[in-house]
This record gives C-alpha cells, structure tokens and sequence, in this order.
C-alpha cells in the first residue's frame, strides 16, 4: 500500500512564525496528530541560527538591526544562514518509520540527494555533499539540518533562487572578514544559486513540482495538497509565544570575543600558495569556519570546497585526523597539496607549534 504524504505551503512569513509553524508541526507528526508533511515556505528577511549558535558569534547585530534584518534560532541542527523572501524553504515531518533510521546523518543524506535530483530535472549538475548541503560545482546551493523529537523528524533547507551575497556578507560572521576587497569573490566561489547555475531564476512553481515529484520517487509516496489543521493552528500559536520572544533568540548567549578571526599562507610542492581565513573559537578550541584561497586550478577549488565543509565546527585537537581522513578518502590526491600542506597552514594559523612534541 502506497503511503499518502501531504503538502502545504504557507507562504512569505516572518522568521518566528515559520520557526514556531516547525515547532508545532513536528509535535503534531510525533503526537500522529497529522500525516507525513512536505510543508513549502518562504522567510522574510532574517539570519536563522542554528539551534545551538549564539546570535553574537554568528552575526552581525547592528547591521541586522538597521538593515530591519530579523535574526532568529531554529529549532534545526546544520549552519547558521541569511535567507529572504527571493529564496524557496523546504521542510519535511516525517515519522522514523518514513526514513527506517534515527540517524540523522542518514536521514540527510538520503533527502538532500532526493532535492539534488529535483534540481537536476531543471538542467542543474547538483550533487549532495556531507553532511547538510547540495552543492553545483563546489558551491552551495541548498542549506539543510535536521532534529528528532520522539518518534518524529523534521529535516528542512532552503534552495538559494537570487541571493544577494553582499548582504549576505554583511549579515553574518564569515572568513570573508579577512579577504578584504577579494571577500564577495570568495563568496561567490561558495555559495551559489539557480540564477547563477541556470542564466535566468526559475519560477517557485516548477522547483516544487520536481521537489514533489523527487519526494514521491524516493519515498514511494503520494503527496496530495491539504491545508493546516485546527491541531496545528493551536500548537502553533502556542510555539509562538515561546519563539517570537528575546529568551528564545539569546537561548544560547556565547560572548562574541571568544571567536577570533585568523589567517595564515603556506607554500606548497608544486610553488603554489595556499592561504587559510577562519573563525577559531577560542574559548572552545574549535575551528567554526574556514575558507581556504589562492591561485588554485579549478579542481582544486572544488576539493578545497568540501575540505572546509569537512572541517566546519571541528576540535582542534582533531585537526590532523580529520584532514587526514580526508585526503585519505580522495582516490584522486590533493590536486597539488597534501595532507601535511594543510595541516601545516592550519596550524600556523592557528598559531600552534608546527611540530607537536611528544609528552
């Protein structure tokens, strides 16, 4: 028996409401209050924290402020992102019996390639990239997370239509602090978006039909059109008063001071250089973000890109493995860098010891 899924779309919203509209569908997909969802949504202008960032590490308060730039947390996992009303949102609830697995590693996996083949019907060489993206070419495209509540999940993106990298910029703590006049193309060769990739902005229409048609095919479901239900209504405006409150915003509050910008250039076998712009969280000895630049070939751009998702919200102390792993993991080598090539530039950003001496 074929499953039968709904979908609703409710439409440009202020942060909060989407936020709280999450909250309250998940409760109800846990309670079994409502089927399986595909919920569609868009969000007026706002940096949506991840549930676990502090708003003054990621972001840039008095900009957001004058900017009328909403900054609000999710209840999701992933990355801290800017969104707006040009950008499609997506969220699945989903019972675990949908997906077979409580992991969410897996759970991202499998939806973040069912939307990469969705835009790939529009003529978009997308692929997944561990753990929450899809990415064209090396720069993101769709940002996703995800969070569990009982036997219930929600696993949420948003595909990137027409972004304006430069607010975008200016909205949220980036290693594009450090890049000076070189920031925005350093952005561009990140971050992505359908108008870039396809010459022109589709309609909101088209990608929601091949998001659907990409969500049945892999679920082996039917998704038919419905509307909120009274139960959702009342545990939405329930959430709300919780969400659309300063607790809640400041629910993490982590001191902008801990996290430093840092930078460092390394030379490499082949003559080339490598430099490395990071966020470092000092008081947490964790790298938040790193972006690594210079006068690289193509192929080296694009590995380099999945490198630093890699090294995203990493220890320090496994600074070495993870990057190890990595190139371990790359059948193709480093594209004219090693393992020791980057870690040695880490570090010496980092401003740690080149040479770790033995206790």
């Amino acid at each position: 028996m074929v499953e039968m899924w709904r979908v609703i779309d409710t439409g440009l919203r202020a942060a909060a409401q989407n936020i709280a509209l999450d909250r309250a569908l998940l409760e109800a997909r846990n309670a079994e209050e409502i089927p399986s969802t595909l919920r569609f949504y868009r969000v007026a202008p706002a940096v949506l924290l991840a549930s676990r960032h502090s708003a003054g590490q990621e972001s840039d308060g008095g900009f957001c402020a004058e900017a009328a730039i909403t900054v609000q947390r999710r209840i999701t996992g992933g990355d801290t992102v800017y969104c707006d009303g040009g950008q499609l949102g997506w969220a699945l609830y989903l019972h675990q019996r949908d997906v077979e697995t409580s992991d969410m590693q897996a759970v991202a996996r499998r939806v973040c390639h069912a939307v990469a083949t969705a835009l790939a019907a529009l003529g978009v060489d997308a692929r997944y990239r561990a753990p929450h993206d899809v990415e064209v070419e090396g720069r993101r495209i769709v940002s996703a997370g995800g969070v569990c509540e009982g036997a219930a999940l929600l696993y949420q993106g948003v595909i990137y239509f027409d972004l304006d990298l430069p607010t975008l910029l200016k909205a949220l703590r980036t290693p594009a602090v450090a890049l000076g006049d070189g920031a925005l193309a350093a952005a561009r060769g990140r971050i992505g978006d359908l108008t870039a990739v396809l010459g022109e902005c589709p309609r909101f229409a088209l990608v929601k039909d091949r998001l659907v048609a990409a969500f049945e095919s892999e679920f082996a479901t039917e998704v038919h059109d419905a509307e909120l239900s009274l139960t959702e209504h009342a545990r939405y405006q329930s959430a709300l008063a919780e969400i659309d409150t300063p607790g809640w915003i400041n629910l993490v509050d982590q001191p902008a001071m801990d996290v430093v910008v840092a930078t460092a250039s390394h030379e490499y076998a082949d003559g080339g250089a490598l430099t490395a712009s990071m966020l470092h969280d000092r008081a947490r000895q964790r790298i938040k973000q790193v972006w690594f630049t210079g006068e690289l070939p193509p192929a080296a751009v694009r590995a380099l890109a999945g490198l630093e998702t890699v090294l995203n919200s990493t220890s320090v102390a496994r600074l070495e493995r993870n990057v190890q792993a990595w190139f371990a993991a790359r059948a193709s080598g480093g594209d004219g860098f090693t393992a020791p090539d980057v870690i040695s530039l880490l570090r010496r950003a980092l401003q740690l010891p080149l040479v770790v001496p033995y206790p």
